[in-house]
């Protein structure tokens, strides 16, 4: 749009100009499209002060960007001739002009002279730190006055006019800090999978050479050099076990985002019987109710595996027992499964699905936690749009139920 500049009183910029224009500029709100959250306001506006034009305004270095505009077919003006720039000039947040033809500074100004421009009503939008934007303005082709229900009215809106302006760039810092920790989190998983891998093979060289060590030379040996053997042998199969718990936990994504198949119930159970590869007294109880599952049934094995796995890991009694239930209800498969093992302090039950948050307490064999597994468990099951909880009594035993969504359901309760 051109508008033919005559000899107007052009504004003065504020003496803090350049901070001011970076705090507009730290919105990135200019040159963007209309929005209705806006256009909604200045439309609300217009019909609380009756009149057919208003705005929410940006001033930039030489231009007024124009974020809404009610009434007017344009979407930015020069800044020159702009009544928003004399009103963030101003003290008071609320710049009203009766009649632009008698007033001197804009008088000559061709949104006067050409467009009928006579009434302007004008809030400053001022930024937490003190820094005014713009404005929310409305233009009426006649003198007029508002009412000091309209005044406190408009001075609202503006309000949340600036509300809107924090609000965005909260969700646009947001979005860059989730974009951030995405990709330091892929770096993570693409570190801890090459680390892990070129780890696995000088380990099990390590496990491989204390055995022939021992079958070779175990005669020439003393006791203290056969534990030493021993203990380079238990060290690094504890260390494979904490990679491979690395590797699982940050593979989650991938394990959850498996096509869900149709299984049957106790065939699941089985086969994760027969990986456990059970070689303690141990009596587990599986579901009598057999019935079709629909689910991701890698992720499923994997949440299970693991629970019975420290089920039997962390149990201090002569017979091992572990009672597995699980049930369908409406959207949700329901799984608990209850041991008879050492149980969990209480001070420990808050962090125990915590990424290496370990419980402070030896498993079976002396051997302490890697608090990974937990986590992983934890992880998959959100990944399932599901919840997990726990409930132990120490000395006792522990029980962790938890649900997943069936089928893409979306009702949640335990």
């Amino acid at each position: 749009m051109k508008i033919r500049r005559l000899n107007v009183i052009k504004p003065p910029f504020p003496s803090d100009e350049k901070e001011r224009l970076s705090a507009v500029r730290s919105y990135h709100l200019l040159d963007t499209l209309p929005e209705k959250d806006f256009d909604n306001i200045t439309a609300l506006a217009a019909s609380i002060c009756d009149v057919p034009i208003a705005l929410v305004t940006l001033l930039d270095a030489n231009r007024n960007f124009l974020k809404s505009h009610y009434g007017v077919p344009f979407n930015e003006s020069p800044r020159n001739t702009s009544f928003c720039a004399h009103a963030i000039l101003e003290e008071n947040d609320l710049f009203i002009v009766e009649d632009a033809r008698i007033d001197p500074r804009f008088q000559r100004n061709p949104f006067v002279t050409e467009m009928n421009a006579i009434f302007y009503a004008g809030v400053r939008l001022m930024d937490p730190h003190g820094y005014p934007l713009g404005t929310l303005c409305v233009f009426d082709s006649k003198p007029r006055e508002l009412s000091n229900k309209q005044k406190k009215a408009l001075s609202s809106l503006a309000y949340q006019v600036v509300n809107l302006f924090e609000s965005k760039k909260r969700n646009r810092t947001l979005m860059t800090v989730q974009e951030e920790l995405r990709e330091r989190n892929e770096e993570l998983k693409n570190f801890a999978g090459i680390v892990s891998h070129d780890m696995k093979m000088p380990l099990a060289n390590m496990i491989i050479t204390s055995d022939m060590l021992q079958a070779k030379y175990g005669g020439l040996l003393d006791e203290q050099a056969k534990k030493y053997l021993d203990y380079i042998k238990q060290s690094s199969f504890t260390l494979s076990e904490y990679i491979t718990g690395l590797l699982e936990h940050y593979e989650t994504d991938k394990t959850a985002s498996y096509v869900e198949e149709i299984f049957d119930s106790q065939d699941l159970f089985e086969e994760i019987i027969e990986l456990l590869n059970i070689s303690v007294d141990c009596e587990i109880n599986l579901p009598e109710e057999n019935f079709e599952m629909q689910a991701n049934k890698a992720a499923l094995e994997q949440i299970i595996l693991n629970l019975v796995s420290n089920s039997i890991k962390y149990n201090d009694k002569e017979k091992i027992k572990i009672d597995i239930e699980c049930r369908e209800k409406d959207d949700l498969y329901h799984f608990s499964i209850s041991d008879n093992g050492m149980g969990i302090p209480a001070e420990e039950m808050s962090h125990i699905f915590e990424l290496f948050g370990t419980l402070g307490i030896l498993d079976r064999e002396g051997k302490k936690g890697n608090g990974i597994g937990l986590s992983t468990v934890k992880k998959l099951v959100t990944k399932l749009q599901g919840e997990i909880a726990v409930s132990s009594t120490l000395g006792v035993g522990t029980t962790i139920e938890f649900y997943i969504q069936k089928n893409g359901g979306a009702n949640k309760a335990f």
